[in-house]
């Protein structure tokens, strides 16, 4: 079929042609939105779920419903070795200055350049090897010692303050949450705690994986009490089926009903995989009608290029070490996993694989879901880890 009118949409924080099976949480994260706006108190809202659920692409969509709330929002992506005030302040320079440039009376925008200025001093900010620059006198006194969860709230809450002075609302959106370290989490949820105490209107929605009650809760234990926490899981056999038939349909095509059944089993309802198999579905059809039989033939494109792609770039940032670890999980199965038995199939004491544990949920490759239980973070990894490696050495 057509190359150019293909309907389906793999890629990391790609939007899906038809957004199924997430009405509720949408509709969740904008009473959420109107009530903050409006200075109601409201949980914020921190996504979480394994890779491939289209954590991102929630968190994009409801960025949409605040803009067109009338949200003045940022957007950042944690990563490992990023700290969050370099991220935070570059993206807050220029809202600042859109406040500022609102129109009304008031003075506290140019507080919140000053507050900012104090911040960037304080942790001495650079982004690419370059100085965030501000040229305005610094605030002294605030957000200026250097700690981060003394600063960040400081910084917020000006920011806050500005916002509701010019009748304008904040939204934070962070994607990649679990990589901050745990001084920087705290200082997001006491900044979020300030200002819910304040009434001020700022949001924070955020998204992770499913480690992040835990590190939230591990960080400040009113972290509960400040956000909500809904889980994005899989799609059903029903909205997986919708996912693929309607942009089908519209665009010429339709899929057998097998076809639909064949592709859940193959892909347990991750967005991210049934796109892969949609598109290349799509790509091999030769006729409007997909069949199992070009099912089974995506298939293997499929998997050559979740192999070389999706699953190739988290298995290259591993040790041989933990390699070895995940392999060893592998073979006992795709559910989670006792610590004890991975050790037993390593034939090493659980206590001496405490670092590669710790080092492989750093990384984001698996979590526990309960005290010594650890589970992958991207759904099939381990079918890739057995063809990856195909032999479990000693």
């Amino acid at each position: 079929m057509n190359p150019e009118i293909n309907p389906f949409s793999p890629g990391a924080g790609s939007p899906p042609p038809e957004l199924v099976g997430r009405d509720s949480l949408l509709e969740d994260a904008r009473v959420l939105l109107v009530r903050t706006k409006r200075g109601r108190s409201e949980k914020s809202m921190l996504l979480t779920g394994l890779r491939g659920v289209g954590k991102t692409v929630l968190l994009n969509k409801i960025r949409e419903i605040a803009v067109a709330e009338g949200y003045l929002t940022l957007h950042i992506e944690a990563h490992e070795n990023k700290p969050l005030g370099p991220l935070l302040a570059a993206q807050l320079r220029p809202l600042i200055f859109e406040l500022d440039r609102m129109n009304g009376v008031g003075h506290l925008a140019k507080r919140a350049l000053g507050v900012l200025r104090s911040f960037i001093s304080a942790i001495k900010v650079e982004v690419g090897g370059v100085t965030i620059g501000l040229d305005i006198e610094p605030l002294e006194g605030a957000a200026d010692s250097g700690d981060i969860e003394v600063d960040l709230p400081n910084l917020i809450e000006a920011v806050g303050e500005a916002a509701r002075e010019r009748g304008a609302a904040l939204g934070l959106f962070i994607d990649e949450v679990q990589y901050f370290n745990q001084r920087e989490l705290g200082a997001l949820i006491m900044a979020m705690h300030r200002v819910q105490q304040l009434g001020l209107p700022v949001v924070l929605l955020g998204a992770g994986l499913p480690i992040l009650p835990a590190l939230a809760g591990e960080s400040k234990s009113y972290a509960e009490r400040l956000f909500a926490f809904p889980d994005i899981g899989a799609l059903s056999g029903e909205d997986s089926h919708r996912a693929l038939q309607e942009p089908a349909v519209r665009s010429g095509a339709r899929f057998e009903s097998q076809a639909l059944i064949d592709i859940f089993a193959l892909t347990n309802g991750y967005p991210y995989f049934i796109q892969e198999w949609g598109y290349q579905c799509w790509k091999h059809a030769v006729d409007p009608l997909i069949t199992p039989a070009v099912v089974a033939t995506a298939t293997t494109y499929v998997t050559v290029r979740l192999d070389a792609n999706f699953f190739r770039v988290r298995f290259d940032r591993l040790t041989p070490s933990e390699k070895h670890f995940m392999r060893a999980m592998a073979d006992l199965g795709p559910e989670q996993q006792r610590i004890s038995s991975i050790a037993k199939k390593l034939t090493r004491q659980v206590r001496s694989l405490g670092p590669t544990r710790a080092n492989l949920i750093s990384k984001g490759m698996i979590y526990s879901p309960a005290h010594g239980d650890l589970a992958f973070t991207v759904p099939l990894f381990d079918q890739f880890m057995l063809r990856a490696m195909p032999n479990l050495d000693p």
